[in-house]
């Protein structure tokens, strides 16, 4: 697909041309912004974190209620505690404890990293749309015959689907390097993580209805660029002269 066409084929299951759709602009033909992606991703790695490590300070070690020795006399230095960070199996200092690292950051922002994530793989041509498709029962080799047919075998895969399908997600649950997501709960990381985006047609609908409020500005742009080059192309009318300048 050209970087700058709006349209995409659209291929059947068996790997055949069908027709075209075409892509709305305002999700898959924004400028990248990459400040916001690195916000999106370094969130998304966050949340998942579990945050359970843990470690015992001084005051959670078993033992050291009594002093290991007398203070004078014994040519050692002076300890009150076997639990002193400075022994042999005492505390830890300034040890990691259990936490929530998740946080969160603005829908618009994120909308935005969504979008500059379609973007890029629509930058790279490694986008592909394919007619909607649903197994009577799961099947894994029906679905490997699908990645045969497109020709994207052994490649990092994002499946965004329109519905949930339970055969279409049993069927790709054990092929290694392939999610299958709906369209509506896609996000920047995943996108990204991918090599080959492979979006049903009806799921671009949903994906333009999901991710289009936060390129309202986008559109406005859009739509004065074009008011501007239509102005443009217009012949300008000569001024009429008045008839005292005619005589």
């Amino acid at each position: 697909m050209n970087n700058t066409q709006t349209e995409s084929t659209v291929f059947s299951i068996d790997g055949t041309v069908k027709n075209k759709v075409s892509l709305p602009v305002s999700i898959f033909f924004v400028k990248p912004n990459n400040y916001v992606l690195h916000d999106a991703i370094r969130m998304y790695l966050a949340n998942k974190r579990q945050g359970t490590v843990s470690t015992k300070g001084r005051s959670e070690v078993r033992g050291g209620g009594k002093k290991p020795y007398r203070q004078k006399h014994t040519g050692r230095a002076r300890a009150g505690t076997i639990r002193s960070p400075i022994r042999r199996g005492g505390g830890v200092v300034f040890g990691p404890k259990p936490r929530d690292y998740s946080f969160k950051i603005p829908k618009k922002v994120k909308r935005l990293a969504t979008c500059s994530a379609f973007s890029l793989k629509r930058e790279e041509n490694a986008i592909k749309i394919v007619d909607s498709f649903d197994f009577e029962q799961p099947k894994t080799k029906q679905f490997m015959d699908i990645l045969n047919a497109l020709q994207i075998t052994g490649k990092k895969i994002l499946f965004l689907t329109d519905r949930y399908s339970k055969n279409v997600f049993l069927s790709a649950r054990n092929i290694p390097k392939v999610k299958i997501a709906l369209a509506k709960d896609a996000n920047a990381y995943d996108i990204l993580w991918s090599d080959v985006l492979v979006l049903t047609k009806d799921s671009i609908e949903i994906v333009e209805r999901t991710f289009k409020r936060k390129s309202a500005k986008v559109e406005r742009e859009l739509s004065e660029i074009v008011k501007k080059s239509t102005q443009q192309d217009k012949p300008q009318e000569k001024p009429k002269q008045s008839e005292s300048e005619e005589s």
